[in-house]
């Protein structure tokens, strides 16, 4: 596995495809926002769950700070539709059904089974401003990440 990506490197760049299937670029996003890119083990679980409606709920918070949130596992297209259908998720998932990107990112597994939880905070230019690596700590991921993007737009004014 990679060394993880760390404060201060830049975001390797990837396509992956959505839950509509439409295929997004990492690259592509950035420049204009900031992005908050976070990795979860699966959808439908509780704790996944939690995280991903815990964003939902700050979606537009983290809109007004400036910010796109994009969740990363390895469902398919079609588990991540039925996901963000049943929880009216606002944002886009990404399906990593081969783990090539989690593997780039360096994120962990837990016993060598369970996919990580990681969160990173990647500025308008592709440097990763934090991350944040807890399986069970979910509104740390969120409350974090929101409190990055704040701080990046106070010092990159629109």
């Amino acid at each position: 596995m990679a060394r993880g990506i760390q404060v201060g490197d830049k975001a390797p760049d990837f396509t992956l495809p959505s839950q509509d299937g439409t295929p997004v670029r990492l690259s592509d996003r950035l420049g204009r926002r900031a992005v908050v890119l976070y990795f979860y083990p699966k959808d439908e679980t509780s704790v996944c769950t939690a995280e991903a409606c815990a964003f939902r709920d700050s979606f537009e918070v983290f809109a007004d700070a400036g910010a796109e949130v994009i969740g990363v596992s390895s469902d398919s297209v079609d588990k991540h539709a039925a996901f963000a259908e049943h929880h009216k998720l606002p944002f886009t998932l990404l399906s990593d059904e081969r783990g090539r990107v989690r593997k780039s990112y360096g994120v962990p597994s837990v016993l060598g089974v369970l996919p990580g939880r990681v969160t990173y905070v990647i500025d308008q230019t592709g440097t990763v401003r934090h991350v944040f690596n807890s399986l069970g700590k979910v509104a740390r991921h969120v409350s974090d990440a929101l409190d990055v993007v704040k701080e990046l737009q106070g010092s990159h004014p629109a």
